[in-house]
């Protein structure tokens, strides 16, 4: 199973290099500003398993899973990038490395969605739904751990690609990107 992971790894990776000269992967995580430890632990995970693979983590630059998982991926050292909400770069979390400061409040969700190839939505409350909607309307593709169900008319949508853990999450986000390109 490994092994399978790492070519289909190196396969995604190759063929998104192909694609552009200098361009880079970029994978959202989106959640709420506050969350369980057990919800910290798996953004903090999904955070590790991205930096791992030299994927940069965007995120709205705050607490709770988005700062769990810049916390990961800081520590294997990752690159992290906050769009925050605010008019300064010091309300950003400790672990995003590169913050950009828009003072647009929610509106900053857009700017997140649009800067990613691929969102991982972990838990997460309102915000978050309104970053995954954004996210399926652009057919950015959106990877879940623990985090909303969508039904539209009584029938289920299954337009959020479900993970079981950090690992499965990023793997089905390269993917979804693969398959998108």
């Amino acid at each position: 199973m490994a092994r399978e992971f790492n070519h289909l790894v190196t396969s995604c990776l190759d063929r998104i290099s192909a694609f552009g000269k200098g361009w880079s992967v970029n994978i959202g995580v989106i959640g709420g500003g506050r969350c369980s430890k057990k919800v910290a632990r798996m953004a903090e995970d999904v955070g590790r398993e991205l930096a791992g693979l030299g994927i940069t983590l965007i995120c709205g630059g705050l607490g709770g899973v988005m700062e769990a998982a810049c916390r990961g991926a800081h520590q294997a050292g990752g690159r992290t990038i906050g769009i925050l909400p605010g008019n300064n770069a010091s309300d950003a979390n400790p672990y995003v490395e590169i913050p950009i400061v828009t003072g647009m409040g929610e509106m900053r969700n857009v700017i997140i969605v649009k800067s990613v190839q691929a969102v991982i939505a972990i838990d997460g409350e309102f915000g978050t739904l309104s970053e995954i909607g954004h996210a399926l309307a652009k057919g950015i593709p959106v990877i879940g751990l623990n985090t909303w169900e969508l039904c539209k008319q009584g029938k289920a949508n299954e337009s959020i690609i479900i993970a079981e853990d950090a690992k499965d999450a990023v793997e089905k986000a390269l993917v979804a990107i693969n398959g998108s390109l």
